[in-house]
């Protein structure tokens, strides 16, 4: 990436010879280590020693029968198929501009692998927007290339996000040395690029979507531009076979040197040929991109398979951007959009008290616009939000479904309601696939404000919280759908009015709108209402096809309204997942742990880890949707001689099994 625009990084042929290397089972590693998302070399290694916390490893090395953090790291959530419902607004686009999202989750090193014991944590949530997620970082001290941890790819996968592992070949003012690149480019005997076919098996094994390659060491001459050519010409070829994607950086040029081009011209255009897209530097003009396009068009290629780069590191929605350059909202848009560290939504908030609700107050203005509602851009912005441009997608096409509105971290943790964990905690794989449109309100009256909220919750960490004087009708659109209808398919809302008085209706529509920006055709159906948290189950009798809109209408009989929703099901027949198998500990230090169990047929969201103590009450301490799992911390309770753990399986109604149980002796 453009050194004058950096800070220095983040702590960010053919298939017949690509035997497949699926992922082996969790095995005891030396000692109860902590495991940590994976990154290398591409051979040789930094001289001297690595610093505290850091591991540096030969990619070339590499295999998975070896990597004793593998079942940590390999994702479990295949990419979801997605569609494109009718646009929100008359604005956005179906079939042009696209977004690719560069984002450094964590450091390069002891970057958790299953999430951790704070709710300060870029969890995501407008996926819909987003085409592609590259999982940014790298450095010279630490590592290369990046293998995104698995939360973050189960929770993509879950929204219908291909995700990229990072290359990362730094310029040599941040340590990069151009033997790196020579070590990722080397042939062996038979004329092929080992490492080329090294990348692919790892991106098999660990379940994510591709590569990102980023080659900006300066020094190069033709015959290394050549020979990166030949290794990305295979790489990508490997990648299509297995179903994976590569990205190439506007950076090194055909002929060896870096030269950020800022479009797509002949020093880069045999790159970008090799690749599935071209991620176009940060000098871009409107003029380069419109050549740009043209180029792309006249190479048989879709000009939306290059990403404008837009660097939001420093000031977020508050950059200022030639946003017709790439977006127009007159006529066709030119490219596709880039963001480099869209993660600044959470970065430039006060490190000490980065509040969830905060970090979600200010994504919701980066992605969605000044307005908060995709239904309604506010033509007068200067923020060209996604929302207003690009035209939202759904991966919810299958009953059964359900959302509990977790956003993937929280202050606490709740089942039905009650806290069973009183700290707070990350872990985006356990995020739920979460409405498209955050938020489209409908109404004639005062907008209330909606949001994501973190004082209480039916599940997980978070509920949709709905506050204001409703002085008309107020219908929130929640889920764009394809869901078809039989006679026994039924809809469960768990929700709560916390003040007010407030009639609920389920809003379902069968059908699409008339015209992008309309409201879906409603039908309405009561919902009963209640004290506390109540489960109410709505039968769709009368309706038949197959359902493309889920909302909620309320309307208020006295005020100030709040009212909570803390999951929405759509079912036929409930279902609950069988036991876990084979649960034990694979390796043992003092209070950390290292657990494992077998894969367990189709039906399984994700797994929970409770704690049983010996005055009966269950304790959760984690939940991942791969079999293993790490503990740490932990201690005797209440004198007891051994600690009793519990394991189950959750299904997609977030169904529990019965436990699977483990003793730890003290």
């Amino acid at each position: 990436m453009n050194p004058t625009r950096r800070t220095v990084l983040l702590a960010a042929g053919a298939a017949a010879f690509l035997p497949a290397l699926p992922p082996p089972p969790a095995r005891a590693a030396t000692g109860a280590t902590p495991p940590y998302a994976a990154y290398w070399y591409p051979d040789s290694l930094p001289s001297g020693t690595p610093g505290t916390g850091i591991t540096w490893r030969s990619l070339k090395s590499w295999t998975a029968a070896d990597d004793t953090d593998l079942a940590f790291n390999a994702a479990s959530v295949p990419l979801a198929p997605r569609f494109t419902p009718t646009p929100a607004n008359t604005i956005a686009r179906a079939d042009q501009a696209r977004i690719q999202s560069l984002v450094s989750f964590g450091p390069t090193s002891l970057n958790p692998s299953q999430g951790s014991a704070t709710a300060d944590y870029y969890a995501f949530t407008h996926w819909a927007y987003v085409d592609e997620l590259v999982f940014w970082g790298g450095s010279a001290g630490e590592g290369l290339i990046l293998a995104p941890n698995a939360p973050i790819v189960d929770a993509a996968h879950r929204h219908g996000v291909p995700v990229l592992g990072n290359i990362f070949l730094p310029p040599v003012a941040y340590g990069g040395q151009l033997q790196w690149t020579r070590d990722l480019v080397q042939k062996d005997t038979d004329g092929h690029y080992p490492l080329a076919a090294q990348l692919v098996r790892v991106a098999a094994a660990y379940g994510f979507d591709g590569w990102f390659v980023n080659a900006e060491t300066g020094g190069g001459n033709t015959a290394l531009g050549t020979a990166m050519l030949g290794f990305l010409t295979e790489l990508k070829s490997l990648a299509a076979a297995q179903g994976q994607r590569v990205t190439w950086y506007d950076a090194m040029t055909v002929n060896g040197t870096v030269s950020w081009q800022g479009a797509l011209n002949s020093q880069n255009q045999a790159f970008f040929q090799s690749a599935d897209d071209l991620f176009v530097d940060f000098r871009w003009s409107a003029a380069t991109l419109a050549a740009s396009g043209t180029r792309a068009d006249q190479l048989g290629r879709s000009r939306y398979e290059l990403w404008a780069g837009v660097d939001v590191e420093a000031s977020g929605s508050n950059r200022s951007v030639a946003w017709d350059a790439i977006v127009p909202t007159t006529k066709a848009h030119i490219a596709s959009l880039g963001f480099y560290r869209p993660e600044w939504t959470r970065n430039h908030l006060p490190s000490g008290g980065r509040a969830p609700a905060d970090f979600h107050a200010a994504d919701d203005r980066f992605w969605t616009g000044r307005s908060l509602d995709p239904s309604r851009p506010d033509g007068a912005d200067p923020w060209r939000a996604p929302a207003v441009s690009v035209a939202d997608r759904s991966t919810v096409t299958g009953v059964p479904f359900a959302s509990t509105f977790n956003t993937g971290h929280g202050l606490r943790w709740y089942e039905d309601g009650e806290v069973t964990a009183d700290t707070p905690w990350n872990h985006l794989g356990l995020q739920d696939r979460l409405p498209s449109r955050q938020w489209a309100v409908r109404t004639a009256g005062t907008r209330p404000t909606v949001a994501f909220d973190f004082a209480d919750a039916w599940h997980g960490g978070s509920s949709v919280l709905v506050t204001g004087t409703l002085d008309a009708p107020v219908t929130v659109d929640l889920y764009a759908t394809r869901l078809p209808l039989t006679d026994t398919t039924v809809v469960e809302l768990t929700h709560r009015t916390d003040t007010g008085s407030v009639t609920v209706e389920l809003a379902v529509a069968t059908a699409e709108p008339d015209a992008p920006g309309a409201t879906p055709p409603y039908t309405w159906l009561p919902v009963e209402t209640g004290d506390g948290w109540r489960t109410s189950t709505v039968r769709l009798d009368g309706l038949t096809g197959t359902v493309h809109a889920l909302g909620v209408r309320l309307t208020a009989s006295g005020g100030p309204v709040g009212w909570r929703l803390g999951a929405l099901a759509v079912r036929e027949e409930a279902a609950t997942p069988a036991t876990p198998a084979g649960l034990r500990i694979t390796a043992a230090s003092g209070g950390d742990l290292r657990l494992a169990w077998d894969a367990a047929p189709d039906g399984v969201r994700h797994h929970t880890l409770h704690r049983l103590l010996p005055d009966g009450t269950r304790r959760f301490l984690a939940g991942t949707c791969q079999t293993a799992c790490f503990l740490t911390g932990l201690a005797p309770e209440q004198g007891e001689a051994a600690a009793r753990f519990e394991l189950r399986a959750v299904g997609e109604l977030y169904t529990a099994s019965a436990p699977a149980t483990v003793s730890h002796t003290w």
